[in-house]
C-alpha cells in the first residue's frame, strides 16, 4: 500500500475543507502548512496579494512529516492572483528534493490554476500525477 500524505495551506477555510474531504476519503496523513504571519482580514488579503505577485515565500511555522516518508504527497493551495500561495511556496523550498511523486489540488474564485499548477511543478522539479480544480 502506497504511504501518502496531504499537505496544504488554507488562509479562508476553503482549501482546508478539500483538503480533509480528500483525507477522509482516501484515508491518509494530512498536514497543515501554517504562516507565522497575521493574514486575516483585509491586511492579511493584501499581503498574501503583495506576496503572490512577487512570488516571495512566505514564512511558515515548522512542519512536522517529512515528505520523503511518503511515496505521493498531494499538494493543496489556493491560487492567488495566478500564482500558488506563498506558504505553500516556502513549503515546497523547504522541501524541494524530498518528494517522490506529487499530484496537485488549488482552490480559487477566478482563474491562474493552469499556472500554479506549473509552478508547483517547476519548484518540485517533478510532474504532477494528477490535478484537481474546486
Amino acid at each position: 500500500m502506497n504511504k501518502i500524505l496531504i499537505v496544504y495551506y488554507s488562509r479562508t477555510g476553503t482549501t482546508k475543507k478539500i483538503a480533509e474531504d480528500i483525507k477522509n476519503r482516501i484515508n491518509c496523513d494530512i498536514e497543515e502548512i501554517n504562516s507565522i504571519q497575521n493574514r486575516f482580514g483585509a491586511r492579511g488579503y493584501l499581503l498574501c496579494g503583495k506576496e503572490a505577485t512577487l512570488k516571495k515565500p512566505a514564512e511558515i511555522k515548522p512542519t512536522v512529516k517529512n515528505p520523503a516518508d511518503y511515496d505521493l504527497v498531494i499538494i493543496g493551495t489556493p491560487v492567488w492572483l495566478w500564482n500558488i500561495s506563498s506558504p505553500i511556496r516556502a513549503y515546497l523550498k523547504q522541501n524541494i528534493n524530498r518528494f517522490r511523486k506529487i499530484a496537485c489540488f488549488c482552490t480559487m474564485g477566478g482563474s491562474g490554476a493552469k499556472r500554479a499548477f506549473k509552478e508547483i511543478e517547476k519548484i518540485c522539479r517533478i510532474k504532477s500525477l494528477l490535478i484537481l480544480l474546486f
